[in-house]
């Protein structure tokens, strides 16, 4: 039924009841708040269904060209709310479903399960971009994996961090819809054979990938993109003559064999077989996705010669980097195209986006395990690197040192079971377009780790500032600021949030400021009150709500958030932080399952809260918690809430960051390194509207190269003296006093690798500037209020734009600014 027969929340009602009725055998009025959840669902899908096969039809009959956008992760969050708002059907659902009469909408969209098929900040770009790509009206598709049981639900056992499957399928998905017959045959394993110029592939093993549908559905427009995702199943169910002979565990054995591979994001790698477990699901999605990519286009076009025309393929990080021989292989073993035909395909095809300058995170694979896994892919990669190595020598003779530098081989101890492929490297020679994902980023990238490459090829460098997006991320996470910029300044910010910028004007307006601090503390009070009920600590909202949320890992620094909370404790005790506000520190994250030191980081925080929490000299000047299950949906609610984002990685490590823009589109000041999207945040919001602090990246390659000392530090500090003792000498672990002396050598005798010890001082002053700006209270909200209209930059929508004109060569099917049906 069309939906703008439903003016009323009555008659829509009337639409939701049929559908429990008629979907799912139940009474209205005996229906539970899951059933009631799923039949709105099921009521936006349908419209949503409707729009989603009229864009399909229409990009057909144009022969559009389309982005393929392939990612490890997308991390979608829930999509009921969102699908209300791009549908306009949120006002009509609230009248629906009242708060005075049973469950309210916002306790059925509380129902949903956040969608389980990401981790961090790579999968919650992915999910922007998609949104964007849809709102802006481009022709395209995601292609990811259907994790089973996404990377694992996090629960808190004694301070430790316990990892649990996520059942997040556990009640099904209204969202994804099952694409039965679009399935492909994904093989490992054997020998390649060859034959002149092509070769035959006899694989061992095979593996069925099937496609799985995730609606994404566009803001203002009537266009939905499509995210494909693949399951795998085995080639055979079960082995029958092994169930029938009483061996059941036999029988189901090739079943999880096979199957495993769509179980879980990112299997722990710390043992062989997690490390082939990571190759086969990357090798997996890809081989599928350019299958599928194939498929489609022959389907269309009937020949593959104009591929390059109608097809771009973007890499999100190395995860798919395989796609570049995944691809040669079938245009030239499947379909017959020559070598050199193909590879000029391939090369005016791809782009690629880095996430890392760290060059230990750059992802490589032993020669060997690929050889393995997949040997015609690995004969494509040495043909690949030779034909790139003879091009480099011709350019540069007798650069031996070049050569090896750049090989897609490395191979630098000359143990030839040693060798890996380095996949961004093989990224770079196949694409045509290279990005980092902030200024920062992108100029550090082709001065270190990919200098010799952008001394190659110059023109193929570029950067793409990341972004979020508006509807999710302010309209929908923040209805109370949304509603506020909307009395103002209208409502077309979510679809050009450069407009933003006209809340400058506001920032001096009392009545303005007023609403705005309303607004952020009833934000606090609902994110508060959710805290005391997972965690059992009450906090007043009144207080600095200083927020860290975001994966655990040491480059990150949640260490020297926890060296400043512990020297605000000391500092309290000693009677030197009289005039400092009552502060809530929060904490949140997932550490991998194999990290180690991550996970020692989560116990340390736990420990030192249930120290600071429970010491009643404190009187509550001082909080400290932990978020478990750190999620999209949890994020929503944090990020509004927040009052001080915390962004403080060793400055060159991070690319970018999304959640420090996302911080401060909800009117948060960021205390942060030069690193990152933290500088053009500062060019945005002003300088003086946050709190940069520390060393920069050039300054810390000073320090390492001319000896740094972080023992020095700890010596002639006291405050950080006396804060690190505490660690070391077991004050947070009476019952193990030992348990965090790794942390402190870490730190103070085996070299503080992310030099927390060079920044801890700057940071703590950086802290009391926060500390005394907080006690204006009207100085402190205008200066919010000036980081939320210093955001229009920051939005996802920009970023495609950029892409789709720069990279992609779309800029013809992009929607005009500001456009909205």
């Amino acid at each position: 039924m069309p939906e703008n027969l439903f003016e009323s929340g009555h008659l829509f009602r009337e639409e939701i009841d049929r559908k429990l009725l008629r979907a799912f055998a139940v009474a209205p009025e005996h229906a539970n708040t899951l059933e009631k959840y799923k039949a709105l669902s099921l009521f936006a899908r349908e419209q949503l269904a409707q729009r989603w096969v009229k864009t399909q039809q229409e990009d057909r009959e144009k022969k559009a060209r389309r982005i393929c956008y392939l990612s490890m992760e997308f991390l979608l969050g829930r999509s009921l709310n969102n699908a209300l708002d791009a549908l306009d059907l949120r006002d009509r659902a609230e009248a629906a479903f009242p708060s005075e009469k049973g469950v309210s909408l916002s306790g059925l969209l509380e129902s949903e399960t956040d969608a389980a098929l990401g981790n961090g900040g790579l999968g919650r770009l992915a999910a922007c971009f998609l949104d964007s790509m849809a709102t802006l009206e481009l022709p395209s598709w995601g292609y990811g994996m259907h994790y089973e049981y996404g990377m694992f639900s996090q629960a808190i056992v004694n301070g430790e961090q316990v990892e649990h499957p996520d059942l997040w399928l556990a009640e099904g998905s209204s969202w994804i819809f099952p694409r039965p017959g679009r399935n492909f045959i994904v093989n490992f394993g054997g020998v390649a054979e060859h034959h002149g110029e092509w070769s035959e592939w006899n694989a061992t093993e095979s593996v069925v990938a099937n496609a799985y549908d995730y609606v994404i559905p566009g803001h203002g427009t009537g266009r939905v993109s499509t995210l494909r995702l693949w399951k795998a199943s085995a080639p055979a169910q079960i082995d029958l003559n092994a169930f029938n002979s009483g061996d059941y565990a036999r029988a189901a054995e090739i079943k999880n064999r096979f199957e495993n591979i769509s179980w879980v994001l990112y299997p722990n790698d710390s043992t062989p077989a997690g490390r082939e477990l990571r190759l086969r699901q990357e090798y997996f999605f890809v081989s599928a996705s350019i299958q599928d990519i194939l498929r489609n286009h022959l389907e269309e076009h009937g020949n593959l010669n104009n591929l390059h025309e109608q097809i771009a393929i973007h890499l999100n990080d190395t995860h798919p980097a395989i796609a570049i021989a995944e691809l040669m292989r079938l245009l030239c073993d499947v379909h017959g195209m020559l070598w050199a035909d193909a590879w000029s395909q391939c090369r005016r095809i791809f782009s690629y986006t880095n996430h890392t300058l760290m060059p230990e995170a750059l992802e490589t694979w032993p020669v060997s395990l690929m050889i393995h896994l997949l040997p015609r892919h690995m004969r494509i990669i040495f043909q690949i690197n030779q034909e790139f190595l003879n091009e480099v020598t011709q350019r540069f003779p007798g650069d031996v040192e070049l050569v090896r530098r750049v090989s897609l081989i490395d191979d630098a101890d000359g143990n030839e079971h040693n060798k890996r492929i380095r996949m961004s490297h093989l990224c770079i020679v196949g694409s045509h377009r290279v990005n980092g994902v902030s200024r920062l980023h992108s100029d550090l990238m082709v001065k270190t780790i990919f200098a010799d490459f952008a001394r190659l090829y110059p023109e193929r460098f570029h950067n793409k500032t990341n972004g979020v997006t508006p509807r999710r991320w302010l309209a929908q996470a923040n209805r109370g600021l949304a509603g506020l910029i909307d009395s103002r300044i209208g409502r077309d910010w979510r679809y050009d949030l450069d407009r933003l910028e006209k809340l400058k004007e506001y920032s001096g307006d009392p009545e303005f400021r007023r609403a705005f601090a309303e607004i952020k503390r009833e934000n606090k009070q609902r994110l508060a009150d959710y805290i005391h009920e997972k965690t059992g600590i009450a906090f007043s909202a009144d207080s600095l709500f200083d927020v860290q949320v975001k994966r655990i890992h040491e480059y990150k620094r949640q260490l020297l958030n926890v060296l400043h909370v512990i020297t605000r404790y000391n500092a309290i005790l000693h009677g030197l932080a009289d005039d400092a506000p009552p502060r809530c520190v929060i904490f949140a994250g997932k550490a991998a399952s194999s990290y180690v030191m991550a996970k020692l980081i989560i116990r340390l925080i736990h420990d030192v809260a249930q120290v600071i929490n429970n010491d009643r000299r404190i009187h509550d000047r001082l909080k400290v918690i932990f978020v478990p299950n750190y999620s999209v949906s949890i994020a929503e609610l944090i990020m509004p809430a927040a009052d001080l984002s915390e962004q403080i990685s060793m400055a060159g490590t991070e690319a970018s960051g999304t959640g420090n823009m996302k911080f401060s589109l909800n009117g948060a000041l960021t205390i942060g390194t030069e690193d990152g999207a933290n500088i053009e945040i500062r060019d945005g919001v002003g300088p003086e509207n946050i709190f940069i602090f520390g060393n920069s990246a050039a300054r810390l390659q000073e320090l390492r190269r001319s000896g740094y000392d972080p023992r020095g530090i700890y010596t002639n500090t006291p405050a950080l003296n006396e804060a690190l003792n505490r660690i070391d000498g077991g004050f947070f672990s009476p019952g193990d006093s030992r348990r965090y002396h790794s942390v402190f050598n870490s730190l103070v005798n085996y070299g503080d690798h992310y030099m927390l010890l060079a920044d801890y001082s700057d940071y703590i002053e950086a802290q009391k500037k926060a500390d005394q700006l907080f006690l204006d209270s009207s100085e402190w909200h205008r200066k919010a209020i000036l980081n939320v209209a210093g955001m229009g930059i920051f939005s996802s929508d920009r970023a495609i734009r950029e892409y789709a004109v720069d990279t992609w060569k779309m800029a013809s099917s992009l929607r005009k600014t500001g456009d909205a049906e």
